[in-house]
């Protein structure tokens, strides 16, 4: 296939270009200025110029391909809701590309949809789950709603949802923002007793979960790029602390607020998640080192 990948000069959609690659496929990239599309063609990527609010670029690109896979996100977390509704619509504007052509389009989401607060008794969350409550209509979960209603129109949607941490080189995530966070304070920090748990998933196992799903998956699918269902967040503070050489303390909501400020919901965040409907369906099997082996060998140095 040939498939219109937004977010291709990305963490994670570097990665989804390159196993494209390797497994035969052919890429068109979306690339938003000068910097990112000569990223692209140093890569052996096809270039096409657009972004998320440029519509009619994201319907030209995915009329020209086969499937669409889409990694893109505007990643400025203290904007989080804007960048969701942004997202939203460039989503719905590409179901509206492929309505009737039976392509895949394949859009990354994130687990943290089905996680709550900071007290470690979250169920596992499954691919089967939906975001609870009022909270389904809402945020990321109303874009993936989006999807699976684009199977009822002529679309082989599916969603790939990444856990809060997506590890390897170049991360500027989650763990990266605890490490500058725990500098700047100086201490490596946890709400209360660290119970609540992330998932975590090194980017190159998550690249292969894209083109799998673009590949085989079914209308309306759900899959979980998991490969480690939760890590306590007081066992990725102590990795922090060890790794900075700083003290490793719980903090009252109070402290944690003054520590972690905007970033404090993130770190309340109780996500444990399987992804075992997503390996037995796909033949998925996530091959590289786990998160603390990651941190200890490459976040610190």
């Amino acid at each position: 296939m040939r498939i219109f990948l937004t977010g291709a000069t990305g963490f994670v959609g570097t990665m989804v270009a390159s196993d494209l690659k390797a497994a035969g496929h052919d890429v068109l990239g979306m690339a938003r200025n000068d910097a990112g599309a000569e990223m692209l063609k140093s890569r052996g990527v096809a270039v096409h110029r657009g972004e998320l609010t440029d519509h009619a670029s994201l319907v030209a690109g995915a009329k020209a391909c086969d499937g669409v896979i889409h990694t893109a996100f505007v990643h400025d977390f203290t904007k989080f809701e804007q960048n969701i509704e942004i997202d939203r619509q460039a989503v719905a504007a590409m179901i509206g590309a492929l309505e009737g052509t039976n392509k895949p389009l394949v859009i990354a989401s994130g687990t943290g949809l089905l996680g709550l607060g900071a007290t470690g008794a979250q169920p596992l969350g499954t691919e089967k789950d939906l975001a609870p409550g009022e909270l389904a209509t809402r945020g990321r979960a109303a874009t993936e709603g989006l999807v699976r209603d684009a199977a009822k129109r002529g679309v082989r949607s599916s969603i790939v949802r990444l856990p809060p941490t997506v590890h390897g080189k170049g991360d500027k995530g989650f763990v990266p923002m605890m490490i500058d966070l725990s500098r700047k304070g100086g201490q490596a920090g946890y709400i209360g007793e660290g119970v609540n748990r992330w998932p975590a998933v090194h980017r190159i196992d998550a690249a292969r979960v894209f083109r799998l799903a673009a590949e085989k998956g079914a209308p309306g699918s759900t899959f979980h790029a998991v490969a480690e269902e939760g890590i306590p967040m007081r066992v990725i503070s102590e990795a922090i602390g060890k790794g900075l050489g700083l003290p490793v303390r719980s903090l009252s909501m109070e402290q944690a607020q003054q520590h972690f400020g905007w970033f404090t919901m993130f770190t309340m965040l109780d996500n444990p998640s399987s992804s075992a409907w997503s390996r037995q369906t796909l033949g998925w099997q996530p091959k590289e080192i786990g998160l603390l082996q990651d941190m200890s060998e490459t976040y610190f140095s």
